[in-house]
Protein backbone atom coordinates (compact mmCIF):
# COMPACT_ATOMS: atom_id res chain seq x y z
CA UNK A 1 0.00 0.00 0.00
CA UNK A 2 3.14 2.18 -0.12
CA UNK A 3 4.21 4.21 2.92
CA UNK A 4 3.19 6.72 3.46
CA UNK A 5 -0.56 7.11 1.82
CA UNK A 6 -1.88 10.76 1.89
CA UNK A 7 -5.24 10.46 -0.51
CA UNK A 8 -7.25 13.11 1.12
CA UNK A 9 -10.12 12.22 4.27
CA UNK A 10 -13.43 10.71 2.48
CA UNK A 11 -16.62 13.60 3.22
CA UNK A 12 -18.33 12.18 5.69
CA UNK A 13 -22.16 11.56 5.29
CA UNK A 14 -24.47 13.94 6.88
CA UNK A 15 -25.59 11.43 9.65
CA UNK A 16 -22.31 10.20 10.25
CA UNK A 17 -21.48 13.97 10.75
CA UNK A 18 -24.53 14.45 12.93
CA UNK A 19 -23.37 10.83 15.00
CA UNK A 20 -20.06 12.30 15.65
CA UNK A 21 -21.68 15.15 16.80
CA UNK A 22 -23.84 13.43 18.92
CA UNK A 23 -21.03 10.93 20.56
CA UNK A 24 -18.96 13.86 21.55
CA UNK A 25 -22.21 15.32 23.06
CA UNK A 26 -22.62 11.85 24.94
CA UNK A 27 -19.09 11.37 25.60
CA UNK A 28 -18.58 15.44 27.00
CA UNK A 29 -21.46 14.46 29.30
CA UNK A 30 -21.00 10.94 30.77
CA UNK A 31 -18.00 9.77 33.02
CA UNK A 32 -14.60 9.35 30.72
CA UNK A 33 -13.47 5.84 29.82
CA UNK A 34 -10.88 4.87 31.13
CA UNK A 35 -7.43 4.35 29.36
CA UNK A 36 -6.17 0.72 28.89
CA UNK A 37 -2.73 -0.47 29.87
CA UNK A 38 -1.08 0.46 26.67
CA UNK A 39 2.81 -0.62 26.06
CA UNK A 40 4.62 1.84 25.18
CA UNK A 41 7.32 1.45 21.98
CA UNK A 42 10.27 1.99 25.12
CA UNK A 43 8.77 -0.89 26.40
CA UNK A 44 9.20 -3.26 23.29
CA UNK A 45 12.65 -2.23 22.57
CA UNK A 46 11.08 0.06 19.46
CA UNK A 47 13.96 -0.22 16.43
CA UNK A 48 13.72 4.29 16.05
CA UNK A 49 11.63 5.23 12.78
CA UNK A 50 13.93 6.01 9.52
CA UNK A 51 11.88 9.20 8.84
CA UNK A 52 9.29 11.56 9.99
CA UNK A 53 6.71 10.52 11.97
CA UNK A 54 3.70 12.19 10.34
CA UNK A 55 0.93 13.72 12.65
CA UNK A 56 -2.22 14.82 11.10
CA UNK A 57 -3.77 17.78 12.44
CA UNK A 58 -7.17 16.25 12.86
CA UNK A 59 -8.82 13.20 14.32
CA UNK A 60 -9.35 9.88 12.65
CA UNK A 61 -12.60 9.40 11.40
CA UNK A 62 -12.48 5.44 11.59
CA UNK A 63 -11.42 2.60 13.96
CA UNK A 64 -9.80 -0.28 11.69
CA UNK A 65 -9.55 -4.02 12.87
CA UNK A 66 -6.82 -6.17 11.10
CA UNK A 67 -5.20 -9.49 11.92
CA UNK A 68 -1.62 -10.15 11.99
CA UNK A 69 -2.35 -14.07 10.44
CA UNK A 70 1.71 -14.45 11.21
CA UNK A 71 2.86 -15.83 14.09
CA UNK A 72 -0.71 -17.59 13.40
CA UNK A 73 -3.06 -18.78 16.69
CA UNK A 74 -0.10 -18.82 19.15
CA UNK A 75 -0.89 -20.44 23.05
CA UNK A 76 1.97 -17.80 24.50
CA UNK A 77 -0.57 -15.31 26.14
CA UNK A 78 2.51 -13.92 28.18
CA UNK A 79 3.48 -10.28 27.89
CA UNK A 80 6.78 -10.97 26.94
CA UNK A 81 5.22 -12.60 23.65
CA UNK A 82 3.65 -9.24 22.98
CA UNK A 83 6.47 -7.57 23.41
CA UNK A 84 8.33 -10.26 20.74
CA UNK A 85 5.57 -9.69 18.19
CA UNK A 86 5.34 -5.96 18.44
CA UNK A 87 9.29 -6.31 17.19
CA UNK A 88 8.97 -8.90 14.78
CA UNK A 89 6.05 -6.89 13.20
CA UNK A 90 8.07 -3.97 12.83
CA UNK A 91 10.93 -5.61 11.41
CA UNK A 92 9.13 -6.95 8.90
CA UNK A 93 7.56 -3.72 7.86
CA UNK A 94 10.58 -1.83 7.74
CA UNK A 95 13.29 -4.82 6.51
CA UNK A 96 10.55 -6.05 4.18
CA UNK A 97 7.85 -3.54 3.30
CA UNK A 98 10.51 -0.58 3.40
CA UNK A 99 8.09 1.47 5.73
CA UNK A 100 9.76 3.76 8.05
CA UNK A 101 8.51 2.16 10.93
CA UNK A 102 5.36 -0.08 12.09
CA UNK A 103 2.49 0.46 9.53
CA UNK A 104 -0.26 -0.01 12.68
CA UNK A 105 -0.93 2.60 15.23
CA UNK A 106 -1.98 -0.43 18.19
CA UNK A 107 -1.23 -4.44 18.32
CA UNK A 108 -3.27 -6.34 20.67
CA UNK A 109 -2.02 -9.59 21.55
CA UNK A 110 -3.93 -13.09 21.75
CA UNK A 111 -3.27 -12.56 25.75
CA UNK A 112 -4.87 -9.25 25.86
CA UNK A 113 -1.95 -7.33 26.27
CA UNK A 114 -2.14 -3.91 23.86
CA UNK A 115 1.33 -2.63 22.48
CA UNK A 116 1.73 0.76 20.71
CA UNK A 117 2.98 0.66 17.29
CA UNK A 118 3.93 3.34 15.40
CA UNK A 119 6.42 5.55 17.13
CA UNK A 120 4.00 8.77 19.36
CA UNK A 121 0.71 7.02 18.89
CA UNK A 122 -0.36 6.55 22.30
CA UNK A 123 1.09 10.31 22.83
CA UNK A 124 -1.31 11.85 20.48
CA UNK A 125 -3.82 9.82 20.87
CA UNK A 126 -3.99 10.97 24.65
CA UNK A 127 -4.33 14.38 23.38
CA UNK A 128 -7.38 13.33 21.51
CA UNK A 129 -6.84 16.14 19.20
CA UNK A 130 -4.57 14.93 16.32
CA UNK A 131 -3.65 11.50 15.02
CA UNK A 132 -0.32 9.81 14.04
CA UNK A 133 -0.58 8.61 10.15
CA UNK A 134 0.11 4.86 10.01
CA UNK A 135 0.54 2.72 6.88
CA UNK A 136 -2.07 -0.11 7.30
CA UNK A 137 -5.53 0.79 4.82
CA UNK A 138 -4.04 1.21 1.58
CA UNK A 139 -4.86 4.92 0.53
CA UNK A 140 -6.89 6.18 3.71
CA UNK A 141 -4.30 5.98 6.34
CA UNK A 142 -4.91 9.90 6.70
CA UNK A 143 -8.29 8.71 8.00
CA UNK A 144 -8.09 5.49 9.72
CA UNK A 145 -6.53 4.78 13.14
CA UNK A 146 -5.46 0.51 12.97
CA UNK A 147 -5.04 -2.23 15.73
CA UNK A 148 -3.34 -5.53 14.39
CA UNK A 149 -5.04 -8.08 15.92
CA UNK A 150 -2.52 -11.14 16.97
CA UNK A 151 -3.41 -14.21 15.26
CA UNK A 152 -5.49 -15.37 12.17
CA UNK A 153 -9.32 -15.50 12.41
CA UNK A 154 -10.43 -16.75 8.64
CA UNK A 155 -12.28 -19.89 9.95
CA UNK A 156 -11.68 -19.83 13.97
CA UNK A 157 -12.35 -17.49 16.91
CA UNK A 158 -10.36 -15.23 18.72
CA UNK A 159 -9.64 -15.58 22.54
CA UNK A 160 -11.92 -14.17 24.71
CA UNK A 161 -8.75 -12.27 26.45
CA UNK A 162 -7.87 -10.58 22.65
CA UNK A 163 -12.07 -9.59 22.30
CA UNK A 164 -11.99 -8.06 26.27
CA UNK A 165 -8.78 -5.72 25.17
CA UNK A 166 -10.40 -4.90 22.09
CA UNK A 167 -13.68 -3.44 23.28
CA UNK A 168 -11.60 -1.63 25.54
CA UNK A 169 -8.70 -0.42 23.47
CA UNK A 170 -11.55 1.05 20.69
CA UNK A 171 -13.91 1.99 23.56
CA UNK A 172 -11.07 4.34 24.94
CA UNK A 173 -9.89 5.47 20.94
CA UNK A 174 -13.48 6.36 20.17
CA UNK A 175 -13.87 8.24 23.84
CA UNK A 176 -10.82 10.09 23.16
CA UNK A 177 -11.99 11.16 19.41
CA UNK A 178 -15.76 11.17 19.70
CA UNK A 179 -15.93 8.81 17.00
CA UNK A 180 -18.90 6.81 17.00
CA UNK A 181 -19.14 2.92 17.29
CA UNK A 182 -20.86 2.55 13.70
CA UNK A 183 -17.58 3.84 12.42
CA UNK A 184 -15.28 0.73 13.24
CA UNK A 185 -14.36 -1.10 10.61
CA UNK A 186 -12.81 -3.94 8.90
CA UNK A 187 -10.12 -3.49 6.66
CA UNK A 188 -11.73 -5.26 3.79
CA UNK A 189 -14.04 -2.39 4.20
CA UNK A 190 -11.32 -0.50 2.44
CA UNK A 191 -9.26 -2.74 0.46
CA UNK A 192 -9.72 -6.02 -1.19
CA UNK A 193 -8.18 -8.05 1.37
CA UNK A 194 -9.24 -11.03 3.44
CA UNK A 195 -8.04 -9.10 6.72
CA UNK A 196 -9.77 -9.15 9.25
CA UNK A 197 -10.49 -12.59 8.45
CA UNK A 198 -13.68 -13.61 7.86
CA UNK A 199 -14.56 -15.16 11.74
CA UNK A 200 -13.28 -11.42 13.18
CA UNK A 201 -15.22 -9.37 10.63
CA UNK A 202 -18.66 -11.36 11.08
CA UNK A 203 -18.22 -10.13 14.69
CA UNK A 204 -18.24 -6.41 14.03
CA UNK A 205 -21.69 -5.55 14.54
CA UNK A 206 -20.99 -7.20 17.75
CA UNK A 207 -18.01 -5.44 18.43
CA UNK A 208 -19.84 -2.17 17.47
CA UNK A 209 -22.51 -2.57 20.36
CA UNK A 210 -19.86 -3.55 22.95
CA UNK A 211 -18.33 -0.54 22.41
CA UNK A 212 -21.41 1.26 22.59
CA UNK A 213 -22.25 -0.59 25.87
CA UNK A 214 -19.09 0.90 27.32
CA UNK A 215 -19.32 4.62 25.77
CA UNK A 216 -23.13 4.36 26.52
CA UNK A 217 -24.45 5.91 23.01
CA UNK A 218 -26.68 4.14 20.75
CA UNK A 219 -25.55 2.21 17.43
CA UNK A 220 -27.58 2.88 14.91
CA UNK A 221 -25.90 0.96 11.92
CA UNK A 222 -24.19 -2.18 13.28
CA UNK A 223 -25.18 -4.18 10.74
CA UNK A 224 -24.87 -1.81 8.02
CA UNK A 225 -23.95 -3.51 4.55
CA UNK A 226 -20.54 -3.06 3.13
CA UNK A 227 -19.15 -4.50 -0.05
CA UNK A 228 -19.02 -8.12 -0.31
CA UNK A 229 -15.52 -9.38 -0.71
CA UNK A 230 -15.20 -11.80 -3.65
CA UNK A 231 -12.29 -14.41 -4.25
CA UNK A 232 -10.58 -17.04 -6.76
CA UNK A 233 -12.80 -20.35 -5.94
CA UNK A 234 -16.30 -18.59 -5.58
CA UNK A 235 -19.22 -19.16 -7.18
CA UNK A 236 -22.92 -18.01 -7.42
CA UNK A 237 -24.48 -14.96 -8.07
CA UNK A 238 -22.66 -12.55 -7.13
CA UNK A 239 -19.52 -13.88 -8.98
CA UNK A 240 -22.13 -13.79 -12.32
CA UNK A 241 -23.12 -10.21 -11.43
CA UNK A 242 -19.09 -9.18 -11.08
CA UNK A 243 -19.03 -10.73 -14.43
CA UNK A 244 -21.42 -8.99 -16.21
CA UNK A 245 -19.79 -5.67 -14.50
CA UNK A 246 -16.56 -7.01 -15.86
CA UNK A 247 -17.87 -7.79 -19.52
CA UNK A 248 -19.17 -4.51 -19.93
CA UNK A 249 -16.17 -2.71 -18.87
CA UNK A 250 -14.25 -4.66 -21.85
CA UNK A 251 -13.01 -7.74 -20.33
CA UNK A 252 -13.63 -11.07 -22.05
CA UNK A 253 -14.86 -12.93 -18.88
CA UNK A 254 -17.62 -15.55 -19.14
CA UNK A 255 -20.61 -14.89 -17.13
CA UNK A 256 -20.71 -18.27 -15.19
CA UNK A 257 -20.90 -17.26 -11.95
CA UNK A 258 -17.48 -18.93 -11.37
CA UNK A 259 -14.54 -16.58 -9.86
CA UNK A 260 -11.77 -18.73 -12.04
CA UNK A 261 -8.37 -17.38 -13.59
CA UNK A 262 -9.63 -15.11 -16.30
CA UNK A 263 -11.88 -13.62 -14.05
CA UNK A 264 -9.17 -13.05 -11.45
CA UNK A 265 -7.17 -11.38 -13.99
CA UNK A 266 -9.18 -9.06 -15.25
CA UNK A 267 -10.13 -8.23 -11.57
CA UNK A 268 -6.39 -8.13 -10.71
CA UNK A 269 -5.91 -5.94 -14.16
CA UNK A 270 -8.77 -3.62 -13.50
CA UNK A 271 -6.62 -2.70 -9.94
CA UNK A 272 -3.47 -2.27 -11.19
CA UNK A 273 -4.64 0.14 -14.08
CA UNK A 274 -6.51 2.13 -10.98
CA UNK A 275 -2.93 2.28 -9.05
CA UNK A 276 -5.03 0.09 -6.42
CA UNK A 277 -2.68 -1.50 -3.57
CA UNK A 278 -2.15 -4.88 -3.66
CA UNK A 279 -0.24 -5.04 -0.37
CA UNK A 280 -1.86 -6.67 3.08
CA UNK A 281 -1.39 -4.79 5.93
CA UNK A 282 -0.54 -7.64 7.79
CA UNK A 283 2.56 -9.10 9.19
CA UNK A 284 2.30 -11.87 6.63
CA UNK A 285 0.22 -13.00 3.74
CA UNK A 286 -2.18 -16.19 4.54
CA UNK A 287 -2.45 -16.25 0.40
CA UNK A 288 -1.77 -14.26 -3.13
CA UNK A 289 -4.97 -11.55 -2.72
CA UNK A 290 -4.01 -9.80 -5.79
CA UNK A 291 -6.89 -10.70 -7.75
CA UNK A 292 -9.54 -10.50 -4.94
CA UNK A 293 -12.84 -8.46 -5.64
CA UNK A 294 -13.51 -6.49 -2.78
CA UNK A 295 -14.47 -2.66 -1.14
CA UNK A 296 -11.86 -0.61 -3.55
CA UNK A 297 -12.69 -2.90 -6.94
CA UNK A 298 -16.49 -2.47 -6.64
CA UNK A 299 -16.85 0.97 -7.44
CA UNK A 300 -14.90 0.41 -10.60
CA UNK A 301 -17.33 -1.67 -11.93
CA UNK A 302 -21.11 -0.81 -11.15
CA UNK A 303 -23.19 1.10 -13.14
CA UNK A 304 -23.56 4.89 -12.31
CA UNK A 305 -26.89 5.31 -12.30
CA UNK A 306 -26.99 4.42 -8.91
CA UNK A 307 -24.96 5.51 -5.92
CA UNK A 308 -22.88 3.33 -4.31
CA UNK A 309 -25.10 3.10 -0.97
CA UNK A 310 -27.60 1.53 -2.83
CA UNK A 311 -24.96 -0.82 -4.92
CA UNK A 312 -24.01 -1.82 -1.38
CA UNK A 313 -26.94 -3.17 0.02
CA UNK A 314 -28.18 -4.69 -3.05
CA UNK A 315 -24.70 -6.57 -2.96
CA UNK A 316 -24.36 -7.08 0.28
CA UNK A 317 -27.42 -8.40 1.09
Amino acid sequence: MGEPTRRAVLTATAVGALGLAAARTANAAGPAVAGPDIHPTTEWNARPATGPIVVENHKPTYIVVHHTVDPGNNTDYSLAHALQISRDIQNLHMDTRGWIDTGQQFTNSRGGYVTEGRHRSLEILRGGRQHVQGANVGNHNSECLGIENEGLYTSVDVPAALWNSLVGLIAYIAGQYGITPDFIKGHRDFNSTECCGQVLYNRLPELRKAVGGVLGVAVSRADAPEWPLLKPGDTGPKVRTAQTFLRAAGFGVPADGVFGPSTKDAVATLAAAHGLSRDSCTAARAADESGFLGSDVWPLLVPSGRSAAAWRTELGS
